[in-house]
């Protein structure tokens, strides 16, 4: 299990893999993002090209699994406050496999809850040839190590 102190400014973690299924990428956009071209590789005239790509928001999701599995399922993991910045940068499609790469870029002691610490994290989604299709900056709360396990 990680603490908080167990973590290091510039530290990079590589992890997860998921291959992307059109019936999952298109079950989800049909509940909650709705758009052509999250629901079909049908041309139509709300969807020219045709492509059929994952909405941003399930990639989202995908992330915070990924994360969740890998990640915070091993530390003392207390929320989060928030993201700050999210970007989408290369369609997703059916077939794709992504992992992620989260980078440790602060590390804070909370000055109201002593039981914590803030990590700033930039975590990086990436396809199968290593293209990051998604990033986002935000911070996370992590459980600080009792003062009885320190000392031992």
């Amino acid at each position: 299990m990680r603490y908080w102190e167990d973590f290091s400014v510039g530290e990079v973690l590589e992890y997860g893999s998921y291959e992307i299924k059109s019936e999952e990428m298109i079950g989800f956009s049909e509940r909650y993002d709705p758009q052509p071209f999250h629901l079909s590789d049908a041309v139509t005239p709300d969807n020219p090209d045709g492509l059929l790509v994952a909405s941003g928001w399930y990639t989202v999701g995908l992330m915070m699994r990924m994360l969740a599995d890998n990640i915070l399922s091993h530390t003392v993991s207390q929320g989060a406050p928030g993201m700050d910045r999210l970007r989408w940068t290369k369609p997703v499609k059916a077939g794709d496999r992504l992992h992620m790469r989260t980078t440790i870029l602060e590390k804070r002691a909370s000055r109201s809850r002593p039981t914590i610490g803030f990590l700033t994290n930039r975590h990086e989604v990436l396809d199968q040839d290593d293209i990051v299709v998604m990033w986002c900056e935000g911070v996370g709360m992590f459980g600080r190590r009792p003062e009885h396990e320190a000392a031992s």
